[in-house]
């Protein structure tokens, strides 16, 4: 299976740490050889770095590590190849334009029959079931949604409903983001840690680096990151159930979507959280 990793912060902050145990997977402490790639939003605008070669001996990754890009919000993958092959175009995170605004994605797991998701908007470049399954969800969300709806929470049920259609066919863990809000779905593995005053100290599993977030922070921050699995040895992370969506805004919940039962498919209810 492949590696997820984002981040949803209400500063400009830069992700260097989080990456710098989280790119030890891609072929280090994990067998993910096979790609990474990282998306950046920020102050408006978007930019993404993909990679076919292991992200443990990327140099583009490690210009990642020694150039802190400061944004909102970053989604990154370091891929285990099941469907479709090594290369370039089948490397996530994939972007797509929808309503004037670039959509990021990246996913976690592996689908059946996912050739019959009908396309309509949106067509793969890659030959992955990933890929495929961005091109259908997002033009799910266009066709219920021409124009961006007023109220965003009946956008966060629909893709909360679309995931699940998704879970049915096989794993589907997902990080997604319009460069507004980050939605996280977990189909299996996902875990997520809000780090605010006040910080402490964390230590990577993946890697010897500690760092001292005090020292890099103000009262005011509020930083929220996310990953397939827990990325610090010393905190307290919260793993997500299965069938769970979580919206995160400048690195606060500010809705949940469960699904009534763990079977797939299941239909579903929102929670909205209020700050």
């Amino acid at each position: 299976m492949c590696e997820l990793l984002g981040m949803s912060a209400n500063v400009p902050t830069d992700i260097c740490f989080s990456f710098a145990g989280f790119l030890q997977r891609g072929g280090g402490t994990g067998p993910h050889r096979d790609g990474w790639g990282i998306a950046f939003y920020e102050e408006g605008g978007y930019r993404d770095f993909r990679d076919p070669r292991p992200s443990v001996d990327s140099p583009i990754a490690r210009l990642i590590c020694d150039y802190p890009i400061k944004s909102h919000v970053v989604i990154s993958h370091i891929r285990q190849a099941n469907v479709g092959g090594v290369r370039l175009a089948n490397t996530h995170p994939f972007t797509r334009e929808m309503w004037g605004r670039p959509w990021c994605y990246a996913h976690n797991g592996q689908l059946a029959g996912w050739e019959s998701l009908p396309l309509a908007f949106y067509q793969p470049v890659g030959g992955t079931d990933s890929e495929h399954a961005f091109c259908w969800l997002l033009g799910e969300l266009r066709r219920h949604f021409p124009h961006p709806p007023g109220d965003p929470e009946t956008l966060w049920s629909t893709l909360h409903a679309l995931c699940e259609q998704l879970r049915a066919l096989g794993v589907f863990n997902l990080l997604l983001s319009d460069g507004r809000y980050l939605f996280g779905y977990c189909s299996t593995k996902l875990a997520h840690i809000t780090r605010r005053a006040p910080f402490g100290r964390a230590q990577l599993s993946d890697a010897e680096m500690t760092v001292d977030f005090a020292e890099h922070t103000t009262p005011h921050d509020v930083v929220s990151v996310m990953a397939t699995e827990p990325l610090t040895a010393n905190e307290a992370w919260v793993r997500m159930q299965p069938g769970e969506l979580v919206v995160w805004r400048d690195g606060e919940i500010v809705a949940r979507y469960a699904s009534d039962s763990p079977a797939p498919a299941a239909a579903s209810h929102g929670e909205r959280v209020e700050r």
